[in-house]
């Protein structure tokens, strides 16, 4: 056996994200309090909590813009994507694509980016397609069917710019799965976006999630969470206030809890729903 295929059955079988005790601060602010968190590989799950629970501070720490303090990591405290805690960001984003609307930001506004450039610059890590780029026949096959599987082949030659908020976020999931990454993690995905296009565009995640891919859904909406998904988490004030399956969590205490607020969950078809009564 290959080294590298050794390494890679060793991804295959690690849990997706393991967080010891990691606390991480935002300025003068403890964003996240000794927080401890395992994801099973191909387990979807939702990540759920009110502003300021730490959810915008834990996609950083995944996505490596955002570090454990060092006490605690001398303590032994760490974070584990796929079963390693040293990644270079580029290698992890072949495994483990992220969405959120930070990264929608950079491609919509300053510099024009065309959609199809913006989804096979994944290739070399980059914004958009430079002089020294050489994109291959197989990297631009790879993207085609990346807009495809998402339905926006038919945006190509547009702008970035131009595009709805649905559009760009469907874009940039391509842009994500040209590496055919094991997991995707959204970080607020629906944001903007209206009744209509909000569920048309948890549709399509379903059909990724059916197809293979591990979905990892941030939101504060219990109205986004795919039937797909079983685990949901629930995080107040840094801290993972609950964890389990959706029926456990997805209750009128816990959300109660979490919110902080009287909360009244209900099922509309295969989703769930909450409201203040």
């Amino acid at each position: 056996m290959t080294t590298d295929h050794a390494s890679d059955l060793a991804v295959a079988d690690a849990a997706l994200l393991e967080i010891d005790r990691a606390s991480v601060m935002q300025g003068e602010r403890l964003a996240l309090d000794r927080l401890s968190l395992r994801i099973a590989a191909h387990q979807h799950t939702a990540i759920l909590g009110p502003n300021g629970s730490g959810k915008s501070s834990l996609v950083k720490l995944v996505a490596r813009q955002l570090y454990p303090l060092a006490q605690a990591q001398d303590d032994g405290a760490g974070v584990r994507i796929f079963g390693r805690q040293r990644w270079a960001v580029a290698e992890l984003r072949r495994l483990l694509g992220i969405v959120s609307p930070a990264v929608q930001l950079d491609y919509t506004s300053d510099t024009p980016v065309e959609v199809f450039d913006a989804v096979v610059s994944a290739f070399f890590s980059a914004r958009g397609l430079a002089s020294h780029h050489r994109v291959t026949g197989s990297m631009r096959d790879s993207a085609h069917e990346a807009l495809a599987r998402v339905g926006a082949g038919h945006l190509g030659g547009r702008a970035m710019a131009t595009l709805s908020t649905g559009e760009a976020r469907r874009v940039l999931i391509a842009r994500a799965l040209v590496h055919r990454p094991r997991a995707l993690l959204l970080d607020e995905p629906c944001t903007g976006l209206d009744l209509a296009s909000r569920r048309h565009f948890l549709e399509s995640l379903r059909e990724l999630a059916r197809d293979g891919t591990t979905v990892l859904l941030v939101t504060h909406h219990v109205e986004e969470i795919l039937p797909e998904i079983d685990n949901v988490v629930l995080l107040r004030d840094g801290r993972v206030l609950a964890q389990g399956r959706k029926a456990d969590t997805l209750t009128d205490a816990a959300l109660s809890a979490t919110f902080d607020l009287p909360v009244r969950v209900s099922r509309q078809g295969d989703y769930y729903a909450a409201a203040l009564p």
